[in-house]
C-alpha cells in the first residue's frame, strides 16, 4: 500500500536524492498559482514550501503577527533545513506569504529569487497579456540562471507531463463520487501534498500504480459526507480528525486541493499564453475572485455532484481574504439548504476542541440522514 504521508514526510530528503541523481535544481514556491510548467521545462524540480508543527525559535524577529504557515517555513529556512532550495519564487497573491519570501531571501542572497506578478483581477480584458509578459520575463531569468534554453520542445512536455498528472489527479477524485468510496479524504489530502514536492513525471506512475490499488480495494463504511473548504492546508490532520468521529471529507475546494487540477492547459502555438490562461482560469481563491464571483456558485456545483451531507470551512487564522470572502461562501450554502460548521485554525488543530465540535456538528446531521437509520450501528465512532 503506498504511504503518502510517509512521501510528504520525506520530502526533504527526496529532494536532496534528487538532486544528487539528477544534477539538477530545486525551485520552491509558495501557493500553487506559481506555474510550475515553465520551471520544469527548464529542467528544475518545483517544489512547494510546507509548514511544519514544532517551536517557533526564529521567525518572530521577522515576521510578528504572520500567519502560521509562513513563520514556519521561514523558521525551517533560519534553521538550514532547506538548505538544498537553489532559488524562491512569489507569484502575487497573499501578501504575508510575500513578507515570508522577502526575508528568506534576504537572508540568503546565494538564493535566485524571482516575484512573478500573476493578476489579481483575472477577469480583466488585459490580464492574459499581462501573465504571457509574465512568463516571457520569468522565462529568460531562468535561461541566463540555469545556462539553459527553454526550447518550444521543452515546454510541450512539460505540459504533457503537468496535463497527465491534472488527469490522474481528478480521475482519482471521481472515484470521491461513489456512495461507499475506496479512499478516504486523509489519503486523498496526503497523496495531493506528495504531488506538489516530487517530480511529476515520476508522480504520475505512482498515481496510475495507485490507481490499479483502488481498483482492487472494498468501499469504506457509510460515513457522513464532508466538504472542506477554505484557506490552503499542509497536513492532513483536520481530515484525520473528521474520520475519527464518523465523516469523511468526500470533496473540497482548497488551493492546494481541487483547485490544484480542476482545468487544464489546451495547447496552442504560443505555449507561453496557454499556460498563462490555464493558471487565469483556475477555480477561483479568495484573493484572485472578482466583482463575478465564481467561487460561491463553483463551491455549489461541488457539493451537488459529491452528494455531500455538510460542509466544514477551516479558515487559518490571520488568512485575510477568506476572512472577508466567507460572507459569500455561507450566501451560498444557506441558499442551497447545506449545513455548515466554521472554525479558524492556527498552527495546529487542537483535537479536544475541534473534536467535540466536529463531533456536534456531526450529531445534528445524523437525524436528519435517511441512510444513517441506525447510525450508531453502522459508523465506527
Amino acid at each position: 500500500m503506498l504511504d503518502f504521508k510517509q512521501m510528504v514526510a520525506d520530502r526533504h530528503e527526496y529532494a536532496r536524492e534528487w538532486k544528487k541523481r539528477t544534477g539538477g535544481k530545486v525551485i520552491g514556491y509558495f501557493e500553487t498559482y506559481f506555474p510550475e510548467e515553465v520551471a520544469y521545462a527548464a529542467g528544475l524540480l518545483p517544489v512547494r514550501l510546507l509548514a511544519e508543527h514544532e517551536p517557533d525559535i526564529k521567525s518572530d524577529k521577522w515576521l510578528y503577527g504572520a500567519c502560521y504557515p509562513v513563520r514556519d517555513i521561514v523558521n525551517q529556512f533560519l534553521l538550514g533545513r532547506m538548505e538544498y532550495i537553489d532559488g524562491l519564487v512569489n507569484t502575487e497573491g497573499c501578501q504575508w506569504m510575500f513578507n515570508g519570501y522577502e526575508v528568506i531571501t534576504n537572508n540568503n542572497p546565494e538564493l535566485f529569487k524571482h516575484y512573478l506578478f500573476l493578476p489579481d483581477y483575472t477577469e480583466s480584458k488585459t490580464s492574459k497579456d499581462a501573465l504571457r509578459s509574465e512568463l516571457g520575463v520569468f522565462k529568460e531569468r531562468l535561461e541566463a540562471w540555469t545556462g539553459k534554453t527553454i526550447t518550444d520542445a521543452a515546454l510541450d512536455h512539460a505540459i504533457e507531463v503537468y496535463n497527465k498528472n491534472r488527469f490522474l489527479l481528478r480521475q482519482i477524485c471521481e472515484l470521491r463520487r461513489a456512495d461507499r468510496p475506496v479512499i478516504l479524504g486523509s489519503e486523498y489530502m496526503n497523496m495531493m501534498l506528495a504531488d506538489q514536492v516530487m517530480d511529476k513525471e515520476e508522480m504520475n506512475g505512482i498515481l496510475e500504480e495507485f490507481i490499479r490499488e483502488l481498483e482492487q480495494r472494498e468501499p469504506y463504511k457509510d460515513k457522513i459526507r464532508i466538504m472542506l473548504i477554505g484557506s490552503e492546508t499542509w497536513n492532513s490532520e483536520l481530515e484525520e480528525l473528521i474520520e475519527k468521529y464518523g465523516g469523511n471529507v468526500v470533496i473540497d475546494e482548497l488551493d492546494n486541493g481541487t483547485s490544484y487540477f480542476w482545468n487544464t492547459i489546451f495547447p496552442q502555438k504560443d505555449r507561453l499564453m496557454a499556460i498563462a490562461l490555464r493558471y487565469l482560469g483556475r477555480p477561483r481563491q479568495p484573493i484572485k475572485e472578482s466583482n463575478w464571483r465564481r467561487r460561491p456558485d463553483h463551491i455549489a456545483q461541488m457539493a451537488e455532484d459529491y452528494f455531500i451531507d455538510g460542509a466544514i470551512i477551516a479558515k487559518q487564522i490571520y488568512c485575510h481574504p477568506h476572512g472577508t470572502d466567507n460572507y459569500a461562501v455561507w450566501k451560498i450554502l444557506r441558499e442551497r439548504y447545506i449545513p455548515y460548521h466554521y472554525f479558524e485554525r492556527d498552527n495546529t488543530v487542537p483535537e479536544a476542541e475541534t473534536g467535540m465540535r466536529i463531533e456536534a456538528f456531526f450529531n445534528m446531521l445524523r437525524p436528519g440522514l435517511t441512510r444513517l437509520v441506525g447510525w450508531h450501528n453502522k459508523i465506527d465512532l
